[in-house]
């Protein structure tokens, strides 16, 4: 008799999804997490959202073999094995629509282990757990979901679910771009929940927000299931093939990885962001026109970027989505610029990463004959899309004005110093400067990026508080109060990073602060964009992403204190240094 055992690699995603999910939900609070969910968020609406609810979990989808697995994997990760569980109507019967099931075949459960915030608070992550056995006929379930991820979303509970105040906080939600998506009553628990879709321009990994509700609120949620634009809803051409089994469309998924990446640099190529329009569908034919394409190649096109989210496509023709949206040329926060970079110079580089892995060295060095920094110097043009993509992920900077150093030396005595090292073209200072107008600011930089950075702050209104020096590491200016360097030193090795800091170190007074702004490689092996940069650093540039415990030997080794590091948007975190104290003359070391 031959013994099936489930695949141990399924298990570990499920693992490292459980974790990042239990992470989250301890570094995050209410507060703070709104205004990533919701760009734009503050003032009197922050206020009412904060004040009535509460950052409760986050929640994911998990599909183990059988009980026990499932019982391995809350363990494994440090959440209560013994977590009592109880039917999701919900879950069960938004996976019955999306897949055509009848939902007598879902047993979904939902259990909530406990998870502690960074001040103690009481939270969980919410576990919908599906069981399904190897080669069972729900495999073909577990493949799409694991890849869509459409259940992952975060949860505010309501405190006072009075129906006035709910209807309300919708409200402010739909303001703030979220869109219904859904929800449900579920009498096990008699409590009510109400989906809704996050903005495109969100800057949290997460694409749906709950606001869960004790009590039934069918009234309410009859109106919100109303609201629901009818183009979010699944589409029944999108259910996976029933005769298809995992692993293999997961992998066939992975493998035409490339051609996402290459059909939304070809969007943005064309043009078609800035040609089409997010609320009037257009006909293939009259986008054909002026972006100069053909209109039956084109209507390809649009059919795979409608399957991605980049449009929706209609009876009249193709629409621009939120997501699509973000791939104008004018557009806040533009990522056309990340688009060309990573359909280009990065895509070709990419195609020597076996190179790399094998050598150590750098793909780009080997497909381009020179290192990057020198390749892209040589082309004005190049460069300059070099610097507007590394603004494009400017979003993971928005809570750094607001860093305790940052708001210590705005309201220091005297007016204070900001030192950007290698600020490229002055978006993160311009921001530091603009939330805090008794700062001054100092940016070091290649002469090309000086002259950008000098423009874009002087658009901002704070040029005049600014001082610029062209020059390398070495010309760190001395006598500032506040020193950052952001996303630099991933692009070296260790060795080169000790020079850094060092020179950074040596221009430090005694009482200045640095900030480092860079991702952080998980040591439970969750998943992370850091990971994913860290192959991107190996094949362009010779660096590497790092863990908190590697910066902290980093800086110690140019003499300075790792104090502490918090998370930011996009995967990201700013850590905090000081120079280490000396020891008194005499002092002994144990």
């Amino acid at each position: 008799m031959t013994t099936t055992l489930p695949d141990k690699t399924l298990l570990l995603d499920d693992i490292a999804g459980l974790r990042a999910a239990a992470r989250f939900v301890r570094e995050h609070d209410s507060v703070a997490l709104l205004p990533l969910l919701l760009p734009g968020l503050d003032g009197p609406d922050l206020q009412a959202l904060a004040g009535h609810c509460r950052f409760a979990h986050a929640g994911l989808l998990l599909f183990p073999p059988d009980a026990d697995s499932l019982r391995a994997q809350l363990a494994a990760c440090g959440l209560d094995a013994d977590t009592p569980s109880h039917p999701s109507v919900v879950v069960r019967d938004r996976l019955a629509r999306r897949h055509g099931r009848d939902p007598a075949e879902l047993d979904v459960r939902i259990l909530r282990p406990q998870v502690h915030g960074s001040a103690g608070q009481r939270r969980a992550v919410e576990v919908f757990a599906l069981t399904v056995p190897p080669h069972s006929g729900l495999e073909p379930i577990a493949a799409y979901e694991r890849t869509r991820r459409h259940e992952a979303h975060l949860a505010f509970e309501i405190e006072h679910p009075e129906p006035l105040a709910l209807r309300g906080l919708c409200a402010i939600l739909a303001r703030h771009g979220a869109r219904p998506d859904g929800g449900g009553y579920n009498p096990h628990e008699d409590g009510t929940v109400l989906y809704f879709t996050l903005p495109a321009d969100a800057a949290c990994d997460y694409g749906r927000l709950e606001l869960y509700a004790r009590g039934d609120h069918r009234d309410t949620l009859a109106a919100h299931l109303d609201h629901r634009d009818p183009h979010d809803r699944p589409r029944p051409d999108t259910r996976p093939d029933p005769d298809t089994r995992q692993p293999a469309e997961t992998l066939l998924h992975l493998l035409t990885g490339a051609w996402t990446t290459q059909a939304l640099a070809t969007f943005a190529r064309l043009g078609l962001p800035d040609a089409m329009d997010t609320r009037t569908a257009q006909r293939t034919e009259d986008l054909a026109r002026p972006t100069g394409a053909h209109p039956r190649s084109l209507a390809t096109l649009l059919r795979y970027l409608a399957m991605l989210g980049a449009v929706a496509e209609e009876q009249e023709g193709f629409r621009l989505t939120e997501l699509g949206a973000l791939l104008r040329a004018d557009a806040p926060g533009s990522m056309r610029p990340l688009a060309l970079m990573y359909g280009g110079p990065f895509y070709r580089s990419f195609g020597g990463l076996d190179h790399a892995v094998r050598t150590g060295q750098p793909a780009f060095d080997q497909i381009f004959g020179e290192n990057h920094f020198d390749h892209f110097a040589r082309d004005p043009r190049l460069a300059s899309l070099f610097d507007q993509s590394m603004a494009a992920s400017s979003r993971m900077f928005q809570p750094l004005p607001s860093h305790p150093v940052i708001t210590a030396a705005a309201q220091a005595p005297a007016p204070a110093t900001v030192v950007d090292v290698a600020g490229g073209n002055g978006e993160l200072l311009g921001l530091i400067l603009t939330a805090h107008p008794r700062l001054r600011g100092v940016l070091l930089e290649r002469p090309h990026a000086v002259e950008a950075a000098r423009s874009r702050l002087d658009a901002a209104g704070c040029g005049a508080r600014c001082a610029y020096r062209a020059g390398d590491f070495a010309d760190v200016p001395p006598g500032g109060d506040v020193y950052v360097l952001s996303r630099v030193l991933h692009d070296w090795d260790d060795d080169r990073c000790r020079e850094i800091l060092r020179h950074c170190a040596r221009a430090m007074p005694a009482h200045a602060d640095l900030l480092v702004v860079e991702r952080l490689l998980p040591l439970d092996g969750s998943p992370s964009l850091a990971t994913a940069w860290d192959l991107h650093m190996l094949c362009n540039v010779g660096g590497r992403e790092r863990s908190a415990d590697h910066y902290a030997h980093l800086l110690a080794d140019a003499g300075l204190e790792l104090v502490g590091h918090s998370p930011l948007p996009l995967d990201a975190h700013v850590l905090h240094a000081r120079r280490a104290a000396v020891p008194e003359p005499g002092t002994r070391r144990s």
